[in-house]
């Protein structure tokens, strides 16, 4: 059985995400957020590092759980109920968790906005949506129908994706930000694009899509989201040489 080193991939992912320059929501605590004791032998990824992920990957006997959202998106005390559960699990197995967020979304090359842009068949990729410092998502030329640029994002997630045709049928400039990046259309818009493909959005976008003259895909936040970890964890797995599993957990949201 093949085993890494925890130190070494953790340096290897800081490395690569640019982990520590990076900037984000104080929630997202990027790199390692829980230790083991010190060997990998396989890999779990997860968009969501939960309870019900975290079980998953134990029942998967992975001892390094690889997720874009960590553990400590809401308050991380105090340590009872199913927090408990979530922290026993982790030290009776073993389980390491490493999370990366916005370093993830903005990778040129594993990032769930790059994943996403090849599996759209999006080309010559130009920065694009800063946040928290820098540009997360990509942005192309393309001429395509709208019709089409749908069937290719539902091929791409296996979701239909929510569709508001709030701009011309005929659009050439399409921006690309996995998650929830709906409330912030206006941004979009004004950074050139005229098709805005994002995870989801408030009820109250559609009306605002109309009014900026936008067309915009909402393709599922969960599902757009699932690229980055899972290219992540085959980096990983080619690197190190230890096996790696997706555990699925979808939200539908």
């Amino acid at each position: 059985m093949s085993t890494a080193s925890l130190a070494a991939i953790v340096r290897h992912l800081d490395r690569i995400l640019c982990t520590q320059t990076i900037g984000d929501y104080d929630g997202a605590v990027n790199g390692l957020q829980a230790e083991n004791r010190g060997r990998v032998t396989r890999i779990a990824a997860a968009v969501d590092a939960s309870l019900a992920t975290v079980k998953l990957a134990v029942a998967a006997g992975a001892d390094l759980l690889v997720a874009h959202h960590g553990l400590f998106w809401s308050p991380a005390h105090p340590w009872t109920g199913r927090r408990y559960e979530l922290l026993r699990l982790l030290l009776e197995n073993n389980l390491a968790v490493y999370s990366s967020h916005l370093p993830l979304d903005a990778h040129p090359k594993l990032g769930n906005n790059a994943r996403l842009c090849a599996a759209l068949g999006l080309k010559n990729l130009r920065p694009f949506f800063f946040s928290h410092g820098q540009n997360i998502g990509f942005q192309s030329q393309t001429k395509i129908s709208l019709a089409e640029l749908a069937r290719r994002l539902q091929r791409a997630t296996g979701a239909k994706p929510l569709m508001i045709p709030g701009g011309r049928a005929a659009f050439e400039r399409i921006g690309v930000v996995t998650g929830g990046a709906g409330a912030e259309l206006k941004q979009a818009a004004e950074e050139g694009v005229d098709t805005f493909i994002t995870g989801e959005g408030p009820h109250w976008t559609y009306a605002l899509a109309e009014e900026l003259g936008l067309n915009v895909l909402y393709g599922g936040h969960y599902a757009t989201e699932t690229f980055g970890v899972k290219a992540l964890a085959a980096e990983l797995s080619r690197k190190f040489k230890v096996p790696w599993t997706f555990v699925e957990h979808p939200t539908g949201l």
